[in-house]
């Protein structure tokens, strides 16, 4: 896996991108962390340097696999926050990818199924 950083209007400390990391490890479920074609490219920072009511942070996900590319964003007044928000919204798209692979796989199991009930049915007669 590789993580490529971007800082966006805000200087990244070490303890944020360290918790970008650990948030990210939250994947391992559905996707493989340990390949090396798994390229995850992470921007976090502020909308605009200009609000009048305190800051507007931005936090974004693509993950690029093998076959599939998934992207997420999110925005929120704390930093760790929209982290949080994006991580949740990224593992919301991997698991609805995840049940739609396991749905067609059990509905295309249930036809060979039935097929080969009907075809015993048949050749008893």
């Amino acid at each position: 896996m590789k993580i490529n950083t971007k800082a966006t209007n805000i200087t990244l400390e070490a303890d944020v991108h360290e918790y970008l990391e650990k948030k990210i490890q939250s994947l391992s479920k559905f996707v493989n962390l340990n390949d090396d074609a798994v390229m995850i490219d992470a921007e976090l920072g502020k909308t605009t340097r200009h609000h009048q009511a305190g800051d507007i942070f931005r936090a974004e996900i693509n993950l690029h696999t093998p076959g599939k590319s998934y992207r997420a964003v999110s925005e929120a007044t704390e930093l760790y926050a929209a982290i949080d928000d994006v991580k949740d919204e990224i593992l919301r798209e991997l698991e609805t990818q995840k049940r739609k692979k396991l749905h067609l796989l059990r509905r295309g199991g249930q036809k060979v199924k039935d097929f080969i009930k009907g075809f015993y049915k048949w050749g008893k007669k």
